[in-house]
């Protein structure tokens, strides 16, 4: 069993690089805005209810799928570094699949904020995304999260032995990809 985290801020290209790295090590990808997006017809993620859904639809996911015989899974998350609970939530996350005897893998990316508005109205993130569909909303929330949190890493911050930090600006997901699965030889 292998679990790859991707993290970075939004729009920097998380979901279509796990799409990528699925197709070529038939990893299952779990990208975020699958649960946000199950869960927000009803609640906002941002509401107390919202967060509740939407952690106890992943936390049930993630369990189920340390505990299979899947040959691992790729999940995709904004990783606020200046808040502690984000750090706590990933050292859970790879915890619980450390656990059951999985490899932990662990992809940064980063982008120019140029690039990351660019990518934030690209057809297939609006299409595996409807609460991004609100261009306006996506913009602002996009600039003001990173007014408020630290997004990526500062170097060396990251002690996981399995771990890439990879400036994708002008990279494709799927050179990405390829670099991900060569560097851990997924």
């Amino acid at each position: 069993m292998k679990f790859v985290l991707i993290f970075g801020p939004q729009a920097v290209g998380k979901m279509t690089v796990g799409q990528e790295l699925s197709k070529l090590t038939e990893l299952k990808l779990f990208h975020n805005h699958m649960t946000i997006d199950l869960v927000s017809p009803f609640f906002d993620y941002g509401t107390k209810e919202g967060n509740r859904l939407v952690n106890l639809f992943r936390q049930e996911i993630f369990e189920a799928v340390a505990k299979s015989d899947l040959n691992g899974l790729i999940f995709t998350f904004v990783w606020a570094f200046d808040m502690k609970e984000d750090w706590d939530y990933v050292k859970k996350l790879c915890n619980l699949f450390n656990n059951e005897g999985a490899e932990i893998y662990l992809v940064e990316l980063e982008a120019e904020l140029n690039e990351r508005l660019v990518r934030n109205k690209t057809p297939i993130r609006l299409e595996h995304k409807p609460t991004k569909r609100n261009i306006e909303w996506s913009e602002n929330d996009l600039k003001n999260s990173m007014k408020k949190h630290r997004l990526n890493s500062y170097q060396g911050e990251i002690k996981y032995p399995n771990y890439i930090r990879v400036n994708n600006t002008s990279l494709s997901a799927q050179e990405v990809a390829n670099m991900v699965k060569d560097q851990f030889g997924l």
